[in-house]
């Protein structure tokens, strides 16, 4: 990407994000909308609309697996896990917010943890590196939603 576009530019900035980047209240923060999120995942493992992109997705499978929460029994392709544990998550509309109207977490936390499982065992992250993947991904998802027309409108139109 040429550094002379908003895209490229946005790209050099994000692709240069390392753990030196988060500051101990950002990780503090972080931890709890972490933790938060695991917590709204798996009430809303109990949901019908989980249960029922859970019963979908089993048709798919994949050497590589990742878990889907609450669930022993099975793991999915990492796609599929993220896609259902992120349904688990926004099925109770209890997770967080930021505005413009978007819930990061339950959009970011799935995908960074099916990606995490999914990793060879000999380039495991860490807990630091899984923390700048939340963070980095809650960034682009902010500062897209404040690039879009349309998500300026949102607060608006309800």
């Amino acid at each position: 990407f040429s550094s002379q576009t908003i895209t490229g530019n946005f790209a050099n900035v994000i692709h240069g994000l390392n753990a030196n980047h988060l500051t101990d209240q950002v990780i503090q923060r972080s931890k709890r909308m972490i933790l938060d999120t695991l917590g709204v995942g798996l009430l809303g493992t109990s949901t019908e609309v989980c249960h029922k992109v859970t019963e979908y997705s089993k048709i798919y499978s994949s050497d590589i697996s990742s878990t889907v929460w609450g669930h022993l029994d099975f793991r999915l392709p990492p796609l599929y896990a993220a896609f259902v544990n992120g349904v688990a998550v926004h099925s109770m509309d209890f997770d967080d917010t930021w505005h413009p109207a978007t819930h990061p977490s339950g959009a970011v936390l799935p995908a960074v943890i099916a990606l995490s499982e999914a990793s060879p065992q000999k380039k495991k992250i860490s807990g630091l590196d899984l923390l700048l993947a939340f963070n980095v991904g809650i960034e682009v998802q902010g500062r897209l939603l404040r690039f879009s027309s349309e998500a300026r409108n949102i607060p608006k139109r309800y």
